[in-house]
């Protein structure tokens, strides 16, 4: 099940995000999730799209510092503990998580939730096993 987010380095100054939007709403590129880390002088930007690999040679061409790279999506009950059960198996199996950010979705009653995690095979393949749903990148195309 490949994933992959976009990550943008984003120089810390008035409209940084607002030309990388741009960008991306000029070439018909839907953000289907983003989380935002920054320090006083720069950020990384990290983007779920319906299209990453067009997205990272889009942003590459307009000068735009940007990695590709695979990342775990997984499905959980929008309830309390369901994204605990998820982070419990994880550490169970001595899997380390570095970073994770979350949405809701339109249509159900579970959280989208993006993990980076320092074995996505291992980590996959516990939680498919575990009966965690997964999300594959075609789930954003639609």
């Amino acid at each position: 099940m490949e994933l992959y987010q976009v990550s943008v380095f984003v120089e810390n100054k008035s409209g940084r995000l607002a030309d990388i939007t741009e960008v991306l709403s000029k070439n018909n590129i839907n953000i289907r999730a983003l989380s935002i880390a920054d320090t006083t002088d720069f950020g990384i930007l990290r983007l779920i799209v319906d299209a990453p690999k067009s997205t990272e040679a889009i942003l590459s061409e307009n000068g735009f510092t940007v990695t590709l790279t695979q990342v775990i999506g997984v499905r959980v009950p929008d309830t309390p503990g369901g994204l605990s059960v998820v982070l419990r198996l994880l550490s169970d199996n001595g899997i380390s998580l570095e970073y994770m950010y979350a949405f809701i979705g339109r249509s159900d009653e579970k959280a989208s939730v993006i993990l980076r995690v320092d074995n996505d095979e291992k980590a996959a393949q516990i939680l498919s096993s575990n009966g965690i749903e997964l999300i594959s990148g075609d789930a954003f195309n639609e």
